[in-house]
């Protein structure tokens, strides 16, 4: 049985879990405690973070990976654009804003006590410029990049639903209307309710 260590609420586990359910792949979810990690899953993987996917002896220890590694298998509404190598190269390049810049910025923002250095308005001032181009992103259509889902919606989604939870009455009375109902969506769609269940 293929296995993945998971976390339910870390966005990185999310994001994988999303991927691997919609191309249908079956994995047995080990949810892990952070505070006492499994033994299994530090022998799989020395990092000690989720998730980890232990997949037909093989080990993926990256969330990107596992979603990559899941569209291969199966990709049914084209998440990856496969015709389309703008599309493509604009994938990688939002989600590497995301997980490389916007991470750090979401970290300070929700965390804001651990970095004193500044206050917390200008940590999310600094994450709204993501934000914003999101919602940009949104004026034609009701996805980032196509008329449908793609891998760069469901690496994101998680994280900007975390930045969105910081302060929920803030960001309901934003600008970005067009990210909000896109957010909405997603948290409302059977894809992610079904790998948020206890």
């Amino acid at each position: 049985m293929n296995t993945l260590y998971s976390f339910r609420r870390c966005p990185y586990a999310m994001r994988a879990r999303m991927a691997l359910r919609y191309c249908g792949v079956a994995v047995d979810i080990v949810e892990v405690s952070l505070k006492a990690k499994p033994a299994e899953m530090l022998a799989l993987s020395s990092k000690g973070t989720v998730p980890v996917l232990s997949v037909d002896g093989r080990v993926i220890d990256e969330s990107l990976s596992i979603m990559r590694w899941a569209l291969a298998q199966n990709d049914p509404q084209d998440w990856l654009l496969k015709d389309d190598p703008v599309g493509q190269q604009r994938i990688a390049e939002l989600i590497e804003t995301n997980d490389q810049v916007f991470k750090l910025q979401l970290d300070r923002y929700k965390y804001a006590e651990r970095y004193p250095e500044q206050p917390m308005a200008i940590y999310r001032a600094e994450g709204e410029v993501f934000l914003r181009r999101l919602d940009e992103l949104l004026q034609e259509r009701d996805y980032l990049l196509a008329n449908h889902r793609s891998l760069a919606d469901v690496a994101l989604m998680p994280f900007v639903r975390q930045f969105a939870h910081v302060d929920q009455e803030w960001f309901a009375q934003t600008p970005y209307l067009r990210l909000q109902a896109w957010l909405q969506r997603f948290l409302e769609s059977d894809l992610f309710t079904s790998v948020m269940a206890k």
